[in-house]
């Protein structure tokens, strides 16, 4: 899997140089996290600060053992290599790029990979 963070808020872009990406797979307990914290089970750019506040009502557990990490260089890419056939959730953060300031967002998207192939995601 290739990814790049190429979200825009109007004129604003953002970015996640040297922010950590997940990659948690698709699972009954996962898929309803995500539609907790994030209203969606497919794609979602919310505030960092959003997402946290609705981490309570969020299923509790952990699938760290599952859960695979990137980070996202300063061209605001990540990827993934050796990935089994399945469905993923990619997430990472992202902030307004050459700013100092700026609420971050908290960026997620579904991802589907098959046969080996290398998967391009736009976050």
């Amino acid at each position: 899997m290739a990814g790049h963070v190429s979200y825009r808020q109007g004129q604003i872009r953002y970015s996640c140089a040297g922010a950590g990406v997940v990659l948690t797979p698709d699972t009954p307990w996962s898929r309803a996290r995500m539609a907790a914290l994030y209203g969606s089970t497919e794609r979602a750019a919310l505030p960092t600060d959003a997402v946290r506040a609705r981490t309570p009502q969020a299923p509790a557990g952990d699938a760290g053992p599952y859960v695979k990490r990137a980070t996202c260089d300063a061209s605001d890419r990540f990827s993934f290599s050796g990935l089994p056939d399945g469905t993923w959730y990619v997430i990472t953060t992202a902030r307004p790029a050459g700013q100092s300031g700026g609420a971050s967002l908290a960026l997620m998207r579904k991802v589907v990979t098959r046969g080996g192939r290398t998967v391009a995601v736009e976050l």
